[in-house]
């Protein structure tokens, strides 16, 4: 796969370990206990913003997302049983190697394609949702990749954004406590240089035409062992912006 934004040695990080996406206790065990918190934020905000009923068994009938950098598809099968038309896309072959067997397992029609933002958006077309979660920290051209990633949401659509901000609190906590002091993630997981803080992002967000509509914080509490929405921005958030 090749584009401004990809990045090779970070698509050959993830596809080194692709076939652990769907253990939870495996090397992606943080994110399978980060899930829950951010599958709620999005329906919410979907729910919301789409005026759809969040306690309907399929809300999202009829809308189509796409799920960028989708790893293993640990977020497209739950977009995909809210009823979302799903489309997950990721540079390494292996990820979506690792999505398709899985979701054939679980019986869902998930529409995977080993490509980059930059091809998608080549291609034209676009979706009403889409969610770009934990990737723009990986990316070669974060400039590049955002323009390419804006692209493909639809007049009238948003886009959610996760990753997280560059502060000396980051740097101890995501960085070296949970790669070299408490091994929750392999080291070299992440590149605190690649860190983005909210005023970028979100700068960056609307220079390709996108409003912010809202920024949110994720904290973790280790006495708990659990994630959970707060206004505390300086380590994990999401940014929910539209069309």
């Amino acid at each position: 796969m090749s584009g401004p934004s990809v990045d090779p040695a970070e698509v050959a990080k993830f596809s080194a370990i692709a076939a652990e996406w769907w253990d939870p206790a495996g090397k992606f065990a943080p994110l399978h206990k980060f899930n829950p918190v951010r599958l709620e934020f999005i329906r919410r905000e979907a729910a919301s913003h789409f005026g759809r009923d969040v306690r309907s068994l399929r809300p999202f009938e009829g809308l189509s997302l796409l799920d960028i950098g989708c790893g293993g598809g640990l977020l497209s099968e739950p977009m995909a049983r809210l009823g979302f038309s799903v489309t997950g896309a990721d540079a390494s072959e292996r990820n979506i190697g690792t999505a398709k067997a899985h979701a054939a397992q679980s019986g869902l029609g998930i529409d995977y394609r080993a490509t980059t933002a930059e091809e998608l958006a080549a291609g034209g077309g676009g979706f009403d949702i889409v969610l770009n979660m934990e990737v723009v920290e990986h990316v070669a051209d974060v400039g590049a990749y955002l323009a390419a990633c804006t692209a493909l949401v639809k007049p009238g659509g948003i886009t959610f954004v996760a990753t997280m901000n560059k502060t000396l609190k980051s740097l101890a906590l995501a960085k070296i406590g949970a790669e070299y002091i408490l091994g929750w993630l392999p080291r070299g997981t992440h590149d605190w240089n690649r860190f983005i803080p909210p005023t970028e992002l979100k700068a960056t967000l609307e220079e390709t035409g996108l409003s912010i509509l809202k920024t949110q914080g994720v904290s973790f509490n280790p006495l708990a062992w659990d994630w959970k929405l707060s206004s505390d921005v300086d380590v994990n958030y999401m940014v929910v912006a539209k069309r």
